[in-house]
């Protein structure tokens, strides 16, 4: 169901990666990766090989040693339209048995929402850069990621309940920690209505706002070499510690922070940072 990645490479600042037919990777400065959806002709609608691309490429990134820091973002007139409805229709098992038929429809939902999840479980913070429209599928894309940056033409919608599914590959699960308030999220959630830029922002969804993509761009830019120009040892663990206190109780997020600080403090970073030396060795 999902083509392997293209056995080509592209050259980067720091490494050669895997070329991927549907996105676009650059490293625009050092440590920065920049991953681009690239289907402008389709509005960079999601089919199959693009949401199996997705999870490998934050999977590879992952254990890129040279890079720091990501940024996410879409090529053309929007960042995406959601779900292809060709994979949608692939997606439906051929079985004759009823049973089989789900068993084969679980193993395939729980791909994509895993390809999804490579997001959030990759240890480089990710930036979404989000501009035109952002639907269905891409909201689910985004809600993984660390950072989210909107312009401000840009829309967001929960859109699933249109074409008559429940969203199921991460929007329920993290829109309502975003936002802290389920009443508003199940708004979003059953009504399919569109969330303007300003809106994202006030609730909490996006960081902030910017005029146009080329300032959007431009920001995530700027945040994404701030935060490669950091210890990555800290980075990384910082972003694993949020991660994992989100979801679990204060005193369990602090035994945890108190463990790996335990060990990491150890290195010579901390030692690095303090003297104002400001090098930091890939790990």
């Amino acid at each position: 169901m999902f083509r392997r990645v293209l056995q080509r490479s592209v050259p980067t600042l720091g490494r050669t990666i895997s070329t991927y037919q549907y996105l676009n990777i650059e490293t625009p400065s050092p440590k920065v990766y920049h991953v681009q959806l690239n289907r402008p002709e389709k509005r960079n609608a999601l089919n199959l090989d693009m949401w199996g691309e997705i999870g490998r490429v934050f999977d590879e990134l992952s254990d890129t040693s040279d890079c720091r820091a990501i940024i996410l973002s879409g090529n053309g007139k929007m960042f995406t339209a959601g779900i292809d409805l060709s994979a949608f229709l692939q997606v439906v098992p051929q079985q004759a048995d009823s049973a089989h038929k789900s068993l084969s429809l679980l193993g395939t939902v729980k791909k994509l929402q895993d390809n999804f999840t490579s997001v959030e479980k990759c240890r480089k913070p990710v930036i979404a850069a989000v501009h035109g429209a952002c639907i269905g599928g891409g909201v689910d894309l985004i809600c993984g990621a660390d950072i989210r940056l909107m312009s401000s033409e840009c829309y967001l919608q929960v859109k699933e309940v249109d074409i008559g599914i429940v969203a199921d590959v991460g929007t329920i699960q993290r829109l309502p920690k975003l936002v802290g308030n389920q009443s508003l999220v199940n708004e979003y959630c059953l009504t399919a209505r569109k969330i303007p830029s300003d809106e994202a922002a006030r609730v909490g969804i996006v960081s902030r706002v910017l005029v146009d993509k080329e300032s959007l761009m431009e920001e995530a830019g700027a945040l994404a070499a701030q935060i490669a120009s950091k210890s990555p040892v800290a980075v990384q663990g910082t972003k694993s510690n949020l991660v994992f206190s989100r979801d679990h109780t204060v005193q369990q997020g602090l035994d945890r922070v108190c463990l790996w600080n335990s060990a990491m403090l150890l290195g010579g970073d901390p030692i690095a940072a303090m003297s104002g030396a400001g090098e930091f060795e890939d790990p």
